[in-house]
């Protein structure tokens, strides 16, 4: 979420100085963005890569990987290629189309080896109840240092990043907390004794 929403402050916070300013940053910024298209997802995928391998597995997610990198090439040669001069755009944007098919094909790997996986040893996955609980703190956390960023849009771009990026933090983890998500509770808990 951060990625997507609050993309060009990550940017500001890291690069930003000398010829790196403002336009820049925002480029970057929908870099960033098409990359969290599929962060989720290719986190997962590898987590379900790995059981398969606990189970003497190798094949499945070898040939599903196959699937995602054949994607990846397709995708990315389209969105990258393709797309930017048909629909008008800056042929620069076609990085961000990049990154972005990438985690497509990053979601169908996931999906595929979630569902096979599912077929061999049962239902697996978070539940949706905490899945929600997660995006509605990211979504309100994003919300929260767009907030904070329009007030700071005066200061430098470093230290309101920092701000800005420290309230999405804050927030995410106290909205989490509340929420009763149990690696929430056990960070603060550790925190607080």
């Amino acid at each position: 979420m951060a990625f997507a929403a609050l993309g060009q402050v990550i940017a500001g916070v890291l690069y930003r100085g000398g010829r790196f300013g403002a336009a820049e940053s925002h480029y970057v910024w929908l870099i960033l963005a098409g990359s969290a298209v599929g962060l989720l997802a290719s986190t997962l995928g590898r987590l379900y890569s790995s059981t398969y391998y606990a189970l003497k597995d190798t094949r499945t997610p070898l040939r599903f990987a196959l699937v995602r990198v054949a994607l990846t090439i397709g995708l990315g040669y389209v969105a990258a290629l393709i797309l930017p001069d048909a629909l008008g755009l800056d042929r620069r944007l076609g990085a961000a189309g990049l990154t972005a098919s990438a985690g497509v094909a990053g979601w169908v790997e996931f999906v595929l080896l979630r569902s096979r996986l599912n077929r061999r040893i049962g239902v697996t996955g978070l539940p949706a109840s905490l899945v929600a609980r997660l995006w509605l703190a990211a979504l309100a956390a994003a919300g929260a240092g767009w907030g904070v960023l329009l007030l700071l849009s005066r200061m430098g771009s470093r230290p309101a990043g920092v701000l800005v990026l420290g309230t999405f933090g804050l927030v995410y983890l106290l909205l989490t907390y509340a929420a009763g998500v149990p690696q929430a509770k056990a960070f603060l808990g550790r925190l607080v004794k």
